[in-house]
């Protein structure tokens, strides 16, 4: 945290609302937008309810297989408290009482093109809301404006990318062709917006499997931090300020 938290005050100047949306004790699932070509929104967010949350709450991000194989990354990763993205890991930590992240987005999202910024991508088949309703945790839609601008994503190199085991290889104003100097990302201003939550727990056991209500949570997870990020955008007076 004492690595990422310059960035985070100083560089980004992130922005916190409603982090009392959070619960004080039990499991919660933090549902976020992904975006920005590198995976800087879920850090920031982990910083976010590290350092704002009344009762000290600490996020546990579900990461990508991709994030477990790369060298370095990976001791990274389970140093900040990542865990695999899987429904059985999720579910565990969730029961433990732990606040979990989760950006149901993917690859999908955080490897759009520029010109599809701020529009959601689709939420998969609602996994979250499965394991959420096991759980009887309440879903908190979260939604961060900021990240889209870092790395403006104007082409992506898929030959290149399927030849490293890549999703991706972004193409940007500045990378590859000012080197690592196209790898610092734009200091534009962030906006991190946790909503109310939405209780599972009244739900009986056997809704976990009923995919109607899985696509309705979904739907309504989605609506909500697309409806927000809407509102943000209209609100926020530049990218950098």
């Amino acid at each position: 945290m004492s690595l990422l938290r310059p960035m985070y005050e100083k560089y980004f100047r992130v922005e916190v609302k409603g982090i009392e949306n959070i619960p004080e004790s039990g499991g919660a699932l933090v549902v976020a937008n992904h975006s920005g070509v590198l995976p800087l929104d879920g850090l920031m967010l982990q910083v976010a309810v590290h350092d704002h949350h009344p009762a000290d709450r600490h996020l546990r991000l579900l990461a990508a297989d991709l994030v477990f194989v790369l060298p370095v990354i990976n001791e990274l990763a389970r140093k900040l408290g990542h865990t695999l993205a899987c429904a059985e890991d999720a579910q565990l930590l969730l029961e433990r009482g732990e606040v979990v992240g989760v950006m149901p987005e993917g690859f999908k999202g955080i490897g759009k093109p520029f010109s599809e910024r701020y529009k959601l991508q689709r939420f998969g088949r609602g996994g979250f809301v499965s394991t959420a309703l096991r759980a009887g945790a309440p879903i908190v839609p979260c939604s961060i404006v900021g990240a889209e601008e870092i790395y403006p994503m104007i082409g992506n190199a898929k030959t290149l990318a399927r030849l490293l085991g890549f999703p991706y290889f972004p193409v940007t104003p500045t990378f590859p062709w000012l080197g690592p100097l196209g790898g610092v990302p734009l200091p534009t201003k962030w906006t991190i917006q946790f909503g109310e939550p939405i209780p599972t727990d009244s739900y009986p056991p056997e809704a976990a499997d009923d995919p109607m209500l899985m696509f309705n949570l979904t739907d309504q997870v989605r609506e909500t931090i697309q409806h927000t990020l809407y509102k943000l955008l209209v609100q926020r007076r530049s990218v950098f300020f």
